[in-house]
């Protein structure tokens, strides 16, 4: 591949050929690569090659998040654990060469299966006192994607949003449309009481009192979940998940399940899950925003700062996301409080919850 750099970074003279120039480039929070530079071009741009090699030692990486916003202190250790035990679970699909797909549905199902977030078990309860929920999948090989919305008694949403895009020609279905085709494919049906758990039911009759302040009642639930990867082959992918807003209208959809605003891939540009206030998200399309700042040249986390903070001075919106561009570099950015994280790439794992905090230890290492 090439890469193209910044000539007003580097002194150097024009019009000169076979330049010898190392350069050292941050390919992600913890590493550093180091180029060699071998040609000036006439337009007195530095081009250089990067080696399969090097790009290599890059992949696979995997990001996931648990959601953005306010997490109660007494369940912030828990969500931390959960994250971390995701990141480990999708990160053993991508060492024994599975998709990126296969990773971040991988990690989503664990933590949907977690009862400390809010995405299957746990999701939040709409204004009856049920549970709806949303679910998104994208492939960045060939824009291949897939989605449900409003899905009720079904465990993992996010696998029946990737039999929606492997298995139909649409790319969202919705409430009965979704459950009736979980039941065509075998997807069992689970009582809906299995999904509810205490917490959730509490935060639910809470927030259903007449001097309610909805906006204290949302900052205590757990968040939407999500992740992106790339694989060892280079292909991206993203999933996102959520039992979307606390006490939310029946048939209330938010910005999960809607392509570009809950999530994106682009084996070109790189991928996006984000967190956060629904229809704000949506009004800006926050994983599609992110992705066109890169596409303008910007890093990662730059165009992840640039999105937020512009969802955040229009809108009034906070939130969080995880990025990965094609060479694996990674980002984790977020408006809010906290959002509880963890990534996984060269057998080191990364995780954090407060703004600027960043853990790392050996994946192998015990918990």
């Amino acid at each position: 591949m090439s890469l193209l750099l910044d000539t007003g970074q580097i002194r150097t003279p024009p019009f000169q050929d076979n330049l010898n120039i190392n350069v050292a480039i941050p390919m992600s929070p913890c590493v550093t690569q180091t180029l060699s530079i071998t040609s000036l071009n006439r337009c007195n741009c530095l081009t250089t090659s990067l080696s399969r090699a090097s790009l290599a030692d890059m992949l696979p990486v995997l990001v996931v998040h648990g959601g953005a916003g306010h997490i109660p202190k007494e369940r912030a250790q828990l969500s931390c654990a959960g994250v971390r035990a995701a990141v480990r679970g999708g990160y053993s699909k991508l060492q024994g060469q599975g998709s990126a797909m296969d990773a971040v549905v991988e990690a989503v199902t664990l933590l949907e299966n977690d009862h400390h977030y809010n995405a299957g078990l746990g999701s939040v309860l709409n204004a009856k006192g049920e549970v709806e929920m949303d679910a998104i999948v994208m492939d960045g090989r060939d824009l291949a994607s897939g989605a449900v919305s409003a899905v009720r008694k079904v465990a993992n949403p996010v696998q029946l949003a990737r039999l929606v895009m492997d298995k139909t020609s649409h790319l969202c279905l919705t409430a009965e449309g979704a459950s009736q085709f979980a039941r065509s494919m075998g997807v069992p049906e689970v009582p809906e009481e299995s999904l509810i758990t205490e917490y959730a039911r509490m935060r639910w009759k809470k927030n259903l009192a007449a001097d309610a302040n909805p906006m204290e009642c949302q900052m205590g639930k757990m968040g939407t979940v999500g992740a992106v990867a790339v694989d060892a082959e280079g292909n991206i992918a993203c999933a996102t998940s959520t039992g979307g807003m606390l006490n939310k209208m029946e048939g209330r959809v938010g910005d999960t399940a809607c392509i570009g605003c809950g999530g994106y891939a682009d084996n070109r540009v790189g991928a996006v899950s984000p967190t956060g206030h629904g229809e704000a998200i949506m009004k800006v399309t926050l994983a599609r925003l992110i992705l066109f700042h890169m596409e303008q040249g910007r890093s990662a986390e730059a165009a992840a700062d640039e999105a937020l903070a512009y969802m955040k001075e229009r809108v009034g919106g906070l939130g969080g996301v995880v990025v990965v561009d094609p060479q694996g570099e990674w980002s984790v950015r977020f408006s809010s409080l906290q959002m509880a994280w963890a990534a996984a790439q060269q057998q080191t794992l990364h995780y954090g919850l407060y703004t600027g905090e960043h853990f790392t230890q050996n994946i192998e290492d015990p918990y």
